[in-house]
């Protein structure tokens, strides 16, 4: 039998404006990512996000990003944006999270092992964990890279890596981790929410890359 052909998914983070997320649509991308975070530079309202959402190709997953929302936002950014997915990255209760009736990705920062596998455990119903970077008062995009040793073995089909990544480091993160997915804000961008068409497909490229060269190991 030969052996599963391995994909890693991507995510593009903090869309603003809509080449942007045409560009991504355009290069296949996964999922991209709209942000309901006041503080983010790449933060939108649902003024602005509606329309935005409505340029999402059928093929790509529309992923809401919210830190510690009221359940009514929450309704509200589904219903304006019809979101596929929802992020979140504050300290959102399992319960919390679950009550939407969508998949959802549960954002977890990264300070120590043993942390990250005690929310692991904790969120363990959730359809991805995202790690990040952990920088004191900043939810996430910090634009850092973490330990990826301490990315724990029992995470398999369900992570997300994040923090930092770019064209010229997620192939070792691809072929290092062998993560799900993969995803980038900050690393394809030329300022916060105005990203980079040649850096997005760079990107795409990279990772196209490292799966292949995954691939021919697992062979």
């Amino acid at each position: 039998m030969a052996p599963d052909y391995r994909r890693t998914r991507i995510k593009m983070c903090g869309m603003t404006r809509p080449e942007d997320l045409i560009a991504a649509c355009q290069l296949g991308v996964d999922a991209v990512g709209l942000v309901f975070y006041p503080p983010s530079p790449r933060s939108l309202t649902l003024a602005l996000a509606e329309p935005l959402a409505a340029l999402t190709t059928a093929l790509t997953r529309r992923v809401a990003l919210m830190v510690n929302p009221d359940a009514g936002f929450v309704r509200e950014v589904i219903a304006a944006t019809r979101a596929d997915m929802l992020q979140f990255h504050g300290d959102e209760s399992p319960e919390f999270c679950q009550q939407f009736g969508k998949p959802y990705i549960k954002a977890l920062r990264v300070k120590d092992a043993g942390a990250v596998v005690e929310l692991v455990s904790l969120h363990r119903d959730a359809d991805l964990i995202l790690l990040d970077a952990y920088v004191p008062g900043i939810p996430g995009g910090t634009g850092h890279t973490f330990d990826w040793s301490l990315v724990p073995d029992e995470l398999a089909g369900k992570l997300m890596l994040a923090g930092g990544l770019k064209e010229t480091n997620v192939s070792v993160a691809i072929e290092q981790i062998r993560p799900y997915a993969v995803d980038v804000s900050g690393g394809i961008e030329t300022a916060p929410g105005i990203k980079s068409a040649q850096k997005m497909a760079l990107f795409v490229q990279s990772v196209m890359s490292a799966d292949q060269t995954v691939n021919e190991i697992l062979a």
